[in-house]
């Protein structure tokens, strides 16, 4: 079985956002097999803040994403299916990766290289409409 570059790519586009004293977040996509804080999910979707300030224990597998945070002052275990995962980027200039979705309990990644796309407005709560950021793909 071929293994996935996802995990790989989320690994490096954190170490480059903490190396470079930016702020590295994780789009994901809330389904059954996702723990985190159900009142903070918004149309299925999650961002939440994987720096080292916001985490404890923070572990990216090639499977699983796991830490834990505070959320409203009360630590919370999260734990994020590499699936669900739609995207990493840092915060401050929204550069980082997003992939295409994958089906249901996949394993491997799609076989179409992921999308580099940088978010309009990294902060899903200020954007006009009060959706998230809508991405394209420019070939």
């Amino acid at each position: 079985m071929e293994r996935s570059t996802k995990p790989y790519l989320i690994r490096a586009i954190h170490e480059w956002a903490c190396d470079s004293g930016l702020t590295p977040y994780l789009s994901v996509k809330v389904d059954e097999n996702t723990r985190v804080p159900a009142e903070h999910v918004k149309n299925g979707e999650i961002v939440l803040n994987i720096g080292f300030d916001a985490t404890h224990k923070l572990t990216i597998g090639n499977d699983l994403i796991q830490f834990a945070a505070r959320f409203g002052g009360v630590s919370r275990e999260c734990s994020i299916p590499m699936a669900a995962v739609q995207g990493v980027f840092a915060r401050e200039n929204g550069q980082g990766l997003f992939f295409p979705p994958e089906a249901p309990g996949s394993a491997a990644a799609s076989a179409e290289p992921p999308v580099s796309t940088p978010p309009e407005d990294p902060k899903p709560d200020n954007t006009p409409g009060g959706g998230r950021p809508r991405l394209q793909i420019v070939k």
